[in-house]
């Protein structure tokens, strides 16, 4: 199970961080330094974010109910105050702009969604085809 994990970490993040990183440089080259900047920044944070979700996964299973809740809320409010940082800099920064850094917070649930429309697609394709 670990490794379905770690399978789907790397392929959702490492999407999500080439895709941030040659829009972040387009967006520099074309002199939206704070907007490229941001986007990097909150994808940064975004796949740090997944993966921590896919490590604390494991600490949950086959634990007391009570114990389980104590990691999953503990774990929520350190994703959530990690992900509160970016969002602290964009804010108290002007080479960040604010919106891309939200955006690239949300980068990894956006391959997500894009790969399982993609999937949607070719499904639905294949069977017209057929």
């Amino acid at each position: 199970m670990i490794e379905s994990v770690r399978e789907t970490q790397k392929k959702y993040c490492s999407r999500a961080i080439i895709i941030a990183i040659f829009a972040g440089l387009f967006l520099i080259a074309g002199d939206y330094r704070p907007i490229g900047k941001g986007l990097v920044l909150g994808t940064l944070f975004s796949v740090v974010n997944f993966v921590l979700i896919g490590e604390t996964l494991p600490l949950r299973l086959g634990k007391i109910k009570s114990k389980t809740l104590a990691i999953a809320l503990g774990s929520i409010i350190f994703r959530y105050a990690l992900l509160v940082v970016p969002l602290i800099l964009a804010v108290k920064m002007e080479q960040l702009n604010f919106a891309a850094t939200v955006c690239g917070i949300f980068m990894v649930q956006m391959m997500i969604i894009v790969d399982h429309f993609k999937t949607a697609i070719t499904s639905t394709f294949r069977t017209i085809i057929k």
